[in-house]
């Protein structure tokens, strides 16, 4: 289950309170506070190869597209 389609069970579960109220106690991701999970692409959301350099906060993915109207120049 990734972060955040716990949330999409909540409509199915509106008409029993009981139920959702449990369900949330026991199927929310906890808060991370470091590691993988902590961080995420503000451009598309992925987890995986996250560049905190000069705190982008991009993955490479995103980064790619995107380097040349940031003011990054590509070198060879």
């Amino acid at each position: 289950m990734t972060a955040s389609d716990y949330r999409k069970t909540f409509k199915q579960l509106e008409a029993k309170p009981a139920i959702l109220k449990k369900y949330i106690k026991h199927n929310t991701p906890k808060q991370r506070k470091f590691g993988v999970g902590s961080r995420k692409c503000r451009r598309c959301g992925r987890y995986e190869a996250y560049i905190q350099k000069y705190k982008l906060g991009y993955c490479r993915h995103c980064f790619r597209e995107i380097a040349t109207s940031l003011g990054f120049k590509k070198y060879n």
